[in-house]
């Protein structure tokens, strides 16, 4: 059995670990919102093993995959887009792609070590107000930019209305992966 082999037989029990931080829930926006049932770590988790498995053509080959998911406020993320966008405005997500660089990992690296994608910042500031001019619940919205965020992670951008609804497709399939309906 060759290197090559043995990774790709590894995916089929694809590993990932995505790290939570969870900083907002003292912001007033999600104060106004049931956060009773706001999502869970172990939710998250499955759900970016469902997107991943379903993206592996979007992957690099790898033992495993981490990225880490930070819900925080508009004055965080308003701090983030002008540093890293110069736009001195909220936005509701950001992703910080590490494949960005193409700079491969030997083989060897690549079947014992996991690839880390990157990180995805979202806004439950403004995720709650865009649930609510959607009409649909914050944890729809929530995953909504999860599911952007990763495919930027993962090289999907949207510069012109054809591509933008390639990936707003891409993302209500994810999204219907772990039974979450959205309507466009």
């Amino acid at each position: 059995m060759t290197k090559q082999q043995s990774i790709t037989e590894d995916l089929q029990q694809l590993q990932i670990e995505v790290t939570v931080q969870n900083c907002c829930l003292d912001s007033p926006e999600v104060k106004q919102q049931d956060t009773s049932n706001l999502i869970a770590v172990e939710t998250w988790e499955t759900w970016f093993q469902c997107w991943l498995e379903d993206l592996q053509d979007d992957l690099p080959l790898a033992f495993g995959y981490e990225l880490s998911l930070r819900l925080t406020s508009d004055a965080e993320i308003q701090v983030l887009n002008a540093q890293y966008r110069q736009q001195d405005k909220p936005t509701d997500v950001l992703a910080f792609a590490a494949l960005e660089n193409n700079f491969p990992l030997p083989i060897e690296m690549r079947s014992h070590l996991p690839l880390y994608l990157g990180d995805i910042v979202i806004s439950v500031d403004t995720a709650a107000r865009q649930a609510n001019q959607q009409q649909h619940t914050l944890q729809v919205e929530l995953a909504w930019l999860a599911v952007h965020g990763l495919l930027h992670l993962l090289g999907w951008d949207h510069p012109d209305d054809d591509s933008l609804n390639q990936m707003l497709t891409q993302q209500t399939n994810l999204l219907n992966k772990v039974n979450i309906a959205v309507n466009l």
